[in-house]
This record gives structure tokens, sequence and C-alpha cells, in this order.
């Protein structure tokens, strides 16, 4: 069956939807599109095999964790199409991935990245941490649909990327702030950029743009002591010289992608001075919670006490606030620190009305 015909089957849609909808059916977008769900299924199947299919737009707003970040959230069918696209062409990418890139991978995450770092860090002297500038909004569409292109020579398949492309070029305008690379001139500053942080294409594209970049890392320059997390990398040697050598391989790279580092950040350090890691501050010996992290997770648990006591929210909702953060910070050396925050922060019944 060609890739097309199997994004747009009858099975795969109605299993996209079950995945759009997963955790999110008490939304009144998702409730919606439930509400004779048959015929919007097919009414959106009839768009997509005629190809007459345009995504609706987006809504936005900002969250500060702990950066300023503009999510875009897209609406619940065109969120059912993205779905419908990825269970087809995940695995045909996935499958190309190094297997040390760890967001929004089945089997990797977080925590699996803090273990590999620290691993890391046990067996080298020094380090090499950078992240790139403004990841999502600098991501070039023509650029990511060449890439794309390599692997998915289906027309259909790449008419529907294509158009989710498009329905997020310039929604990251503001956020962008223009760089011009070699062999650029003034209009490289109108070429389509940006994924909307927000989509699950988003999110997997961006493991698909910076895949021939972890290639050139492990292969090119000969580093298998190297991570990525999202636009968070790291790399390893016992070298000073060394690194600060893959360094500038690694910015005239990624300039190939349209993309750049902070560069002053960019330091080489040695593994003993901690190595700051995804909320985390590692270390060859032990972890620690970023300060920052601390810090807004107590001003979050003293403001869910108080609507507690007020009466405004159940014990179920502060108790899920509270199991979440320490689910997250239970992987560092946080045993002394958790007993810190919640002794000095009892939970006192609710006040009578």
């Amino acid at each position: 069956m060609p890739l097309y015909s199997r994004v747009i089957a009858w099975p795969n849609l109605l299993q996209a939807y079950g995945r759009a909808a997963r955790r999110k059916r008490g939304k009144p977008s998702t409730a919606a599109f439930e509400h004779q769900l048959a015929d919007r299924l097919l009414a959106l199947q009839d768009e997509l095999a005629s190809f007459t299919y345009r995504p609706g737009r987006y809504a936005h707003f900002t969250i500060h964790d702990p950066k300023q970040r503009k999510i875009s959230a897209a609406p619940f069918r065109d969120r059912v199409v993205h779905h419908a696209l990825c269970n087809v062409i995940e695995p045909l990418l996935e499958r190309q991935f190094i297997s040390h890139s760890y967001a929004n991978r089945i089997g990797k995450g977080t925590h699996k990245a803090i273990d590999h770092l620290q691993a890391l860090a046990r067996r080298y002297r020094y380090v090499l941490r950078m992240d790139i500038v403004k990841h999502f909004p600098s991501i070039d569409h023509a650029l990511l649909a060449d890439i794309l292109a390599d692997t998915i020579h289906d027309k259909g398949v790449n008419w529907l990327i294509g158009r989710i492309l498009e329905s997020g070029a310039g929604v990251l305008r503001d956020e962008y702030e223009m760089v011009y690379f070699p062999g650029d001139d003034l209009w490289a500053a109108d070429r389509p950029r940006g994924l909307p942080i927000g989509n699950l294409t988003s999110q997997f594209w961006s493991n698909v743009y910076l895949n021939p970049f972890d290639w050139f890392v492990t292969q090119e320059l000969a580093c298998s002591a190297y991570l990525r997390y999202v636009d968070d990398f790291a790399l390893f040697s016992d070298s000073k010289r060394q690194l600060y050598a893959w360094k500038r391989e690694v910015i005239a790279f990624l300039a190939t992608l349209r993309l750049t580092i902070h560069e002053p950040q960019a330091q080489v350090t040695p593994c003993q001075q901690g190595i700051p890691w995804l909320g985390f501050v590692v270390y060859p010996t032990h972890r620690r919670v970023k300060a920052r992290n601390v810090v807004k997770f107590t001003r979050r648990l003293e403001r869910n006490l108080d609507l507690y006591e007020a009466g405004t929210i159940s014990f179920a909702e502060l108790d899920a606030s509270v199991r979440g953060w320490i689910n997250h910070v239970r992987y560092g050396d946080t045993w002394g620190l958790r007993e810190h925050i919640f002794q000095s922060h009892p939970i006192r019944p609710p006040r009578n009305p």
C-alpha cells in the first residue's frame, strides 16, 4: 500500500484520533470532535484524499518554564492529522537516529539522558556543553523538507508535510532574530522558518532536522562520547584542545543548517565542576537540583497549600502537583532537600466554610 494511502486509511485515522484525545477527553474541542466522530473522520479523510485539506489557525499562549516560550496549539482535527502522519513516517525515520538522542523518543527521555551524561562525566575529564539559539524558531522549512524527502519519496506524504509546515510559517517570527549565513542575499530574511512549539510534528521534526548533525559529530568528528536532548548537547574528551577543535567544527556544520549556538557559554570545563543539564547540575559522583527549580517549586507549593486550605483545590490536586515534582527530582541526590521543604511547609486541613 502506498505510504499516503496508509496515512489516510480509516484504521490509522481512528487510531490517530484516540492518541490525540488521550487525557484530553474533558476538553471542549475534543468533545466537539467526538460528537459525530465517524462523520468528522470521514470528512477529514475525504479532504486528505482529495488534497483539499487545509490546517486551521493556532491558539497561542505563553509559559515560563524557566524560559519564556510561546506555545501554539493546533485545532483538534489538525492534531488528529499530525498523529496520523507520524504513525506512518516516524518508524521510517526513527531507525535512522543515533541511540544517544534522548528527546521525544520511546524508551528514552530526560532521566536516561541524565544517567548517560553522568556516566560520561565519570569516564572523561572535560566536557563541552552547548545549546542552540532559538532552536524551534530557527528551523528552516526548505532544509527540513529536503531532509525528509531524502527518506520519504511519496508525493502525497510530502504534500501533507508541506501543508503542515506552511501552517506554522511565521508563528515564531517575533522570537527569531535574523542571522545571515555565507552565501545569503537580502531575500534570506524571507525564508520560511519556525516550527510551532506544541505540535507533535514539531517535536519529531526537531530530531529529524538535527539527525545529520548527530551523525556528523559521531562519525565525522569521531566523538563517541556525545549525547543530545532537543537543542542541548554535550561532547566529552580527556583533551581540552580536542574539544575546542570540535567546537569550531560544530559551529561550521550547524551553519549549514542555518543554526547557531550560544558561543560565550560554550566553554570546555572539567567534569568535576558539575554540568548543568536538564534541570540538574550533574557531577561524576552526585546530582543536585538547580536552585531556580527549587525556588520555583517552593513558590508553587506555597500557592497550592493556600488554595487547599481555602478549599479551592482538592487534596488529590495538591498531591498530584507534589508527586510530579518528586518524580523528577528523585533522580538527583535530593532526600535532604525534600525533607527540608516538606517539613517547613506542613499541610493544614481546609478551613471551614
